[in-house]
């Protein structure tokens, strides 16, 4: 680690992150590996992408506009399998080999995978674009066998006798426990956690207890003298992770997985284990795929949470799942508008008194259209381009909304996968497009970057979804699909207002009410995207009756500016601020 690490950003949400999955995004030195076309799916097996690929395209990654990229897991995985998407971890130490230039060499000599990983690190860092990587807390590789050798075992109550492997993978029923100096393939690494009773041994999982398939899980709340060996262990590995490859942040996944507190106890060590390097604003996010109210219980702290010490605050954000449980479809026009407003309702009776180190801790979580775990990209293509403006009208409301936006490698490359999570994970290099900074996805990218970094409201604002009208006298957000979705972000003088109309065959002619204090009669709003976009004039309503999301009912005079919109067309506008600013 040099003496002198690469700082944290002073805000996260200047930032959007480009999540990479790395057997699938680039190898220069060969094709996608298989036989099969870069955009098939290759299920069960590595395609030959490496860290070195990553390094290469980094240039163009940093055009596009990412200031962040996530990384997949790159930690070293079980030998004898082919878990490319690298969460079947089996040393928690060393770098995967088969994501390195020379996988052969590199496990002769493990220093040259170190190396290749703080080469991509540091190159990143001499761009400006800071390192998330993906890691695991919850489950291993298949580093045991179930009685009569299984992979898998159907859930019991209680703790299975076990079978450990060997560096070939092969199970030894004479080794309940892992064997003394096992073979750096073999059994789990470190040699702390080289005890059966550090793994819940309990078959498939049921409920958050028990293993993901063949992917055992670690029993993080193992209590002995009143220690935790295995939150202990994981906590001591993944600080190394940062000190020796000056990481700037973790994903973590499964995290609803993990019992006890130990999500608190994690995230809070590894921030303080980055304050000791000089990182002051390491960031993590979990992933809980699940409700609002559920995310609510892992992150950060309630303030009202009994019994723990105060000043610890865990994981600092989340996957923003609530978000895209909705935000997809109301941009495809399939869900209505107030979907939208209706999600970020229950958020906030949700979330409060619940803080991060951040503050609120909603603000902070990192927002997607897709990624690895979905059936479906995004992007549809009919093959016509029927429906490629959803694509720009998506990523407008990402970046504008609150949060962390992500983007899911091969979005500007118009990937389309569909079908099951296999087919969304495309070997992105194999494309003939790939890595092309003038495809229209990529330049809409480039040009929301250019209009976020230069437009605090659309990065810190307070957010709420306006009301529209289509007659200038009722005002509502949309119930229906294909509906008009209306956002503001505000902060202190300035608004900002983003207008979508999700109906893919119809235009739309309507009103928008903005801030009346900030926008009164007669000013103007400025557009900021798309490219020679008219400015827009503010007029005042006298008698306008509106229906709030929360059910009320309020009247004029309201300030509002008319707005025209083709099919799919999404305006962004701004506020001029105060004389004086």
């Amino acid at each position: 680690m040099p003496n002198d690490p690469y700082p944290s950003p002073e805000d996260w949400r200047d930032i959007w992150i480009y999540m990479i999955l790395v057997d699938r995004f680039n190898n220069p030195a060969a094709p996608p590996a298989g036989g099969v076309a870069w955009d098939q799916p290759y299920p069960g097996d590595y395609r030959g992408g490496t860290l070195g690929g990553v390094q290469a395209q980094l240039d163009y990654l940093q055009r596009l506009g990412a200031k962040a990229i996530w990384l997949s897991p790159v930690l070293k995985n079980c030998s004898y399998l082919k878990t490319y998407h690298g969460y079947g971890i089996q040393d928690f130490t060393e770098v995967e080999p088969r994501f390195t230039a020379n996988e052969t060499a590199t496990r002769a000599n493990p220093d040259l995978g170190r190396q290749e990983l703080r080469n991509l690190v540091d190159a990143a860092h001499a761009r400006g674009i800071y390192v998330i990587l993906d890691i695991v807390l919850n489950h291993t590789g298949d580093v045991f066998a179930y009685p009569g050798g299984a992979a898998t075992a159907s859930f019991s109550t209680t703790p299975y006798a076990i079978e450990w492997r060997d560096g070939q993978g092969n199970p030894h029923p004479e080794w309940p426990q892992p064997p003394p100096n096992p073979a750096p393939d073999a059994v789990v690494w470190p040699a702390t956690l080289q005890h059966s009773e550090y793994f819940t041994r309990q078959g498939m999982a049921q409920d958050t207890v028990g293993d993901f398939f063949d992917l055992k899980q670690m029993n993080t709340v193992y209590e002995t003298g009143g220690h935790f060996p295995v939150r202990d262990a994981l906590i001591t590995a993944y600080a190394d992770i940062v000190r020796t490859y000056d990481i700037d942040g973790f994903r973590v996944d499964t995290l609803k997985y993990l019992a006890g507190n130990t999500p608190l106890v994690f995230g809070n060590a590894i921030r303080e284990a980055a304050l000791t390097l000089g990182k002051r604003n390491f960031f993590t996010f979990g992933e809980v795929y699940d409700s609002e109210d559920t995310i609510s219980r892992f992150i950060g702290r309630l303030t009202s949470m009994p019994g723990d010490d105060p000043s610890v605050i865990g994981i600092d954000a989340a996957l923003d799942y609530p978000l895209f449980y909705v935000l997809p479809t109301v941009a495809k026009g399939l869900a209505p508008p107030s979907s939208l407003s209706d999600m970020y309702s229950h958020r906030i009776a949700v979330q409060d008194g619940l803080l991060s180190s951040h503050g609120e801790a909603s603000r902070y979580y990192v927002t997607f259209l897709d990624n690895h775990d979905q059936p479906n990209r995004f992007y549809y293509d009919d093959g016509k381009g029927t429906y490629d403006a959803q694509v720009p009208l998506g990523l407008a409301l990402l970046f504008f909304s609150p949060g962390i936006p992500c983007v899911y490698y091969g979005t500007e490359a118009g990937l389309h996968g569909s079908g099951g999570n296999e087919s969304v994970r495309e070997a992105l290099w194999g494309d003939p497009n790939a890595f092309n900074p003038t495809l229209p996805f990529a330049q809409a990218i480039e040009q929301l970057t250019t209009v976020r970094d230069a437009n605090p409201a659309l990065r810190y604002g307070r957010h709420y979804i306006r009301p529209i009208s289509g007659d200038g006298h009722s005002f509502g957000t949309g119930v229906w699909q294909q509906g008009v979705i209306a956002l503001s972000r505000i902060l202190y003088d300035t608004e900002a207002l983003v207008v979508a109309n999700t109906n893919p065959n119809g235009p739309w002619n309507g009103y928008v009410i903005v801030d009346h204090d900030i926008n009164p009669s007669g000013s103007t709003l400025t557009a900021l995207w798309p490219a020679g976009a008219p400015n827009l004039p503010v007029s005042e309503l006298a008698n306008a009756i509106v229906a709030e999301p929360n059910g009320s009912t309020g009247s004029g005079p309201l300030s509002v500016v008319q707005v025209q919109l083709a099919p799919m067309e999404t305006l962004v506008l701004t506020s001029a601020p105060a004389a004086g600013f």
